[in-house]
């Protein structure tokens, strides 16, 4: 059986992520599709709109042959460690023969091109980019200049200027320095583009998705408090949703709405709030993605911390983007320190497989993940023996953070607490 590997997260799961299943198989002769996807967390440093289940049943009904969960110090970090850690899960499971992720351009050469620049660094590259740097450039506009200089030409680097594209050229990196066997492939996302937030005909971004959404608890809403929302029916925003999600989707957002989801940054403000009452620069600086000048500014304004989004724009500066100060926040309250992350790397980035769900019909996967990986395929959090103690630390964090999340619903919207230790593998 061929297999082909996503990398996801599905927040939320779209028409155009159904279309991504069905082409990847397509492209690359697979018989089926297995998904790495970030749990209630995601890339960008937010909370997910809705829990990891509910997004991992919408794949598994969509085609997916099994979801797992990537680990939350991969799936929260750069795209550069969330690539390397997607990747090199997949590689350990020892199944996969190919992986297919969605790209601005649809130009792998274009973009193996730039990968192998950026993985070698050669001398002259780099004096561009600390040239740059020096300059009081972000790091991702010093690294787009650099290589326009480099190469002598711009045409392949405007493609550092989508994040699909620059996500792929990490995962060729990753591939590269893991010297894995997995061919990579990409297809041309669909319609619309990543930022976009207005639906469009049928492929909306899921940031349109998401926006239209915050208006479906408005009476409850915490997305930008301060703002005042349409009473818009939830009827309504079905209605509008019926073209740009899958109908078994559709009918999980109808049941789940105001039970599990929406969840925003804000409802975690009061717990931000507190993880930084209790620190010193020292000790924000030993957390991944803060520097000591961010930790010295988190400090010094922290008195005009009115909610979590808010603060994170007003740490905002022209050399740090405002995904970094995401990222780095998010990584203070879930405790992601910078010393354990370097930890897990050295001894081989994965210490498990932790699978959220599987198709029925294909369950003999999990039997050859168990023959052919190099990972304990983790089906319960009672049975963690084959687990060394550095994979029981992040296992740890992964708990925690997601029992974090799943307190914030059960706050938010009163319905019991389900501890992650009592969550059962979703089964289509």
């Amino acid at each position: 059986m061929k297999i082909v590997g996503l990398i996801t997260e599905y927040n939320p799961f779209h028409n155009g992520h159904q279309y991504h299943i069905e082409k990847a198989k397509e492209v690359t002769g697979a018989d089926t599709a297995i998904v790495i996807m970030t749990g209630d967390y995601v890339q960008r440093g937010t909370p997910a709109i809705m829990p990891k289940y509910i997004r991992a049943e919408m794949a598994l009904k969509c085609g997916a042959g099994a979801v797992f969960e990537l680990p939350v110090c991969y799936s929260t970090g750069s795209a550069e460690l969330f690539a390397i850690g997607a990747v090199s899960f997949l590689d350990s499971l020892g199944i996969v023969d190919s992986i297919c992720f969605g790209s601005e351009c649809n130009d792998l050469h274009g973009l193996q091109k730039i990968a192998d620049i950026l993985y070698d660094e050669p001398i002259e590259y780099k004096n561009f980019l600390q040239s740059g740097l020096r300059d009081g450039l972000s790091f991702p506009a010093a690294r787009q200049e650099a290589l326009s200089a480099y190469m002598r030409n711009t045409d392949y680097t405007f493609l550092l200027s989508d994040p699909n594209n620059i996500l792929g050229i990490e995962y060729l990196k990753a591939l590269k320095k893991l010297n894995s066997p997995i061919l990579p492939y990409t297809i041309k996302r669909q319609e619309s583009n990543y930022h976009d937030k207005d639906l469009q005909s049928n492929y909306s971004s899921a940031s349109a998705i998401r926006s239209l959404l915050a208006y479906s608890g408005s009476a409850i809403s915490t997305h930008t408090v301060g703002s005042t929302f349409e009473n818009t029916p939830f009827s309504n925003i079905l209605s509008e949703l019926e073209d740009q999600v899958p109908s078994c989707c559709l009918e999980l957002l109808k049941d789940y709405h105001r039970v599990k989801y929406p969840v925003y940054q804000n409802d975690f403000s009061l717990i931000m709030k507190y993880k930084l009452l209790n620190k010193s620069p020292g000790d924000l600086s030993r957390y991944m993605d803060v520097s000591t000048e961010l930790a010295n500014r988190i400090i010094n304004q922290l008195n005009n911390f009115f909610n979590y989004k808010q603060f994170c724009e007003l740490l905002k500066t022209k050399e740090i983007t405002q995904t970094r100060i995401n990222r780095a926040l998010l990584h203070i309250m879930l405790g992601i320190k910078k010393n354990s992350v370097e930890e897990y790397i050295e001894g081989g980035y994965h210490y498990y497989a932790r699978l959220l769900g599987y198709r029925k019909d294909r369950e003999k996967i999990l039997g050859s993940v168990v023959r052919k990986g190099t990972l304990p395929l983790l089906t319960s959090l009672y049975e963690t023996d084959e687990i060394p103690e550095v994979g029981q630390k992040m296992l740890y964090h992964d708990i925690l953070a997601s029992n974090l999340y799943t307190s914030v619903i059960t706050d938010k919207y009163k319905t019991a607490f389900e501890n992650e230790y009592k969550q059962g593998i979703i089964k289509v």
